[in-house]
């Protein structure tokens, strides 16, 4: 879809990974609210809206390592990966009641990865009928929520959990 790689995207993209580094590692450093959409932080990985969401709800899990490949990562880091993917999809289950979920990462460019250099893994809550004429003809997503709203939603739900 030519939404998920406009120009404008991969400015954003290239401007964090260029002038700042990596835009997950600077996030880090970032206080939680809705700029940085931190919305848990584990003590080697942490969970974040991703800020191009393919539905609401679309959620990323990371390490705080800046490392390009799973296999790299201490095997506690991958262990409370895997836990974190578990919790949010509870979590997303209970605000949003999607009927299934895409579990997955792209890992390096050749595999599709936005931004290879830091792995992460995605969790897409998915609804019978989400993709639509919009995404099939028009080539372009419509997320019913603002990603704002859906930030606080979701760390309000995993608060509470």
């Amino acid at each position: 879809m030519k939404h998920l790689w406009s120009p404008w995207r991969m400015k954003y993209i290239q401007k964090h990974l260029q002038a700042d580094g990596c835009v997950f590692c600077k996030v880090q450093k970032m206080p939680d609210n809705e700029e940085n959409l931190i919305v848990y932080r584990g003590e080697n990985a942490y969970v974040i809206m991703n800020r191009f969401p393919y539905t609401s709800g679309h959620v990323l899990v990371l390490p705080y390592v800046h490392e390009n490949n799973l296999e790299i990562l201490p095997e506690a880091t991958r262990a409370e990966m895997m836990e974190l993917v578990t919790k949010t999809m509870s979590v997303l289950r209970g605000t949003y009641h999607p009927q299934g979920f895409n579990f997955g990462a792209n890992i390096g460019a050749a595999a599709g990865a936005g931004i290879a250099p830091h792995v992460h893994l995605h969790i897409v809550p998915r609804w019978n009928g989400d993709t639509n004429f919009m995404s099939t003809l028009g080539e372009t997503r419509v997320v019913p929520e603002a990603l704002e709203d859906s930030y606080w939603r979701v760390r309000k739900a995993w608060e509470e959990s």
